[in-house]
């Protein structure tokens, strides 16, 4: 065999021959326990009938006796009878004229008289005339008997002088259980419990692999269909069956709501792909345009004004081009699990002494009473309030206001801006990428919509979350992460 070749298994790789296999076996076992349950029943039931049947015939050979008289040698169960002080039987029937028991008889003697009946076992001499054909003959082996004895007490001397024994003599009639009676009715039945089985088999297997057939039809129907489903066009759905609470029926739904993300996921990158390339066109179409003017006439050329305009929109490039790597880290991160604590009051406060505000007058404070600590990245943590710093400034009117408390276990950081607010029907919206509210505003100063999407995803990477909490003026952003003990020391 080639060593590249699969090993060719003897498990069936279809499911519908999986099934018919899996349910012939299990059928096999069941049906193979109940024939030995029902092959040693019977085979009891049939030794007890046989038994029955000794004994049917031995209580008229043993009323025959107490009346003095020699029973028939016409017999259907093998019988004879002994006395003590005689060497040949007394009677016999029923194939025991094979062993001759005139000569000598074939069951032991009686020792003493018992007026009962017991059931023991003798081993008969093998006959050489023993005939294989006779069913019969009980030539050789052990069996059961059947016996009965009678007293000397029992019989006259006129009964004892005509069954031609001594006055004094005991008698003991022996009658046999036939094996044969048994063992023939086991093996019949048997032999019917196998080919009943075997048929049983075979009907299971096919039934087993035709309803499996048939209950996986629309499993194929769901996977022709899905094949032809693809990344960039996932619009097709599968056709969900009407049988409620039916497994074909979980699978086509729980399929058509995963095309359903599949093709949200598609039209989100598209979307995302075409705002990108929108917000990147629009600062490099003002570059060009201004270094193409001046390469174009360059003694007319204010050239500081054109390095500052250059300048302004390589670093909105630069800013935008990071936005985006930042977004693609964190879609394909997986959630933090930063073991450092950082003080969140601290880092709030640092950012309001630091942040710039020298295009217009604006007032930023942090309001804080205790510090307030939570697990994470600080430079994650930085980039998180920074973007909601940034987004406040860029509405507010007069006034911006960060507040830090400790609620139970958790930190609770806002960020409150006296600007226009946002409209209720927008409070998740606002959170979308490339998503700004104030369109006829410039773009230059309206930012490229990536902020509060980026803050988002860096709130939930820390298990945290954050939202716009309503407020009759302005936009309130609240972000509630865990809070963690304080650091040894403090």
């Amino acid at each position: 065999m080639n060593a590249t070749e699969p090993r060719r298994r003897w498990w069936p790789r279809s499911v519908r021959a999986r099934a018919a296999l899996a349910a012939a076996s299990a059928a096999a076992v069941i049906l193979a326990g109940t024939g030995w349950w029902v092959h040693h029943d019977v085979y009891r039931r049939s030794t007890q009938i046989a038994e029955d049947q000794a004994k049917a015939q031995l209580w008229p050979l043993c009323d025959q006796l107490r009346e003095g008289v020699v029973p028939d040698t016409t017999s259907t169960v093998p019988y004879e009878v002994v006395a003590t002080g005689r060497q040949g039987a007394v009677a016999y029937g029923g194939g025991m004229a094979d062993f001759d028991p005139d000569t000598h008889h074939v069951m032991p003697a009686p020792s003493r008289a018992q007026q009962v009946e017991l059931i023991t076992t003798v081993r008969l001499p093998a006959n050489p005339h023993y005939n294989p054909s006779d069913k019969l003959s009980v030539s050789g082996g052990t069996h059961q008997v059947v016996t009965c004895d009678i007293r000397a007490d029992d019989l006259t001397t006129a009964k004892a002088a005509a069954l031609g024994v001594a006055a004094d003599a005991d008698l003991r009639v022996y009658a046999l259980v036939l094996p044969n009676t048994a063992d023939a009715i086991t093996r019949t039945t048997d032999l019917l419990l196998l080919q009943a089985g075997l048929v049983g088999l075979v009907l299971i297997a096919a039934v087993t692999y035709f309803a499996v057939r048939t209950a996986l039809r629309p499993v194929e129907a769901i996977r022709a269909l899905t094949a032809s489903v693809t990344a960039s066009d996932p619009r097709e759905r599968v056709t969900v069956p009407a049988a409620t609470g039916h497994e074909i029926t979980a699978l086509a739904t729980t399929l058509n709501t995963t095309l359903q993300r599949l093709d949200n996921a598609a039209a989100q990158q598209r979307r995302f792909v075409a705002d990108a390339a929108h917000e990147l066109r629009s600062p490099l179409t003002t570059l060009l345009a201004s270094l193409e003017v001046a390469l174009a006439y360059p003694e007319r050329t204010d050239w500081p004004a054109a390095v500052t305009t250059a300048a302004r929109q390589t670093r909105r490039l630069h800013a935008l081009a990071e936005d985006l790597l930042l977004l693609a880290r964190l879609d394909t991160r997986a959630p933090a699990t930063a073991p450092d604590t950082v003080d969140l009051t601290a880092l709030a406060a640092r950012l309001t002494e630091q942040y710039p505000l020298t295009e217009r007058p604006l007032t930023l404070t942090c309001d804080s009473s205790a510090p307030a600590y939570a697990h994470g990245d600080p430079d994650a943590y930085e980039r998180l309030l920074r973007n909601l710093i940034d987004n406040a400034v860029r509405h507010a009117a007069h006034r911006v206001q960060i507040t830090i408390r400790n609620e139970s276990a958790w930190v609770v950081l806002t960020v409150h801006d006296d600007g226009p607010g946002v409209p209720t029907e927008d409070a998740e919206r606002v959170f979308e990428r490339f998503v700004r509210l104030d369109d006829a505003r410039s773009r230059d100063h309206g930012g490229a919509g990536l902020g509060l999407a980026i803050a988002r995803d860096l709130a939930h990477r820390h298990r945290g979350t954050l939202t716009l909490a309503p407020r009759t003026l302005g936009a309130c952003f609240a972000l509630r992460v865990p809070r963690a003990p304080a650091p040894d020391g403090e």
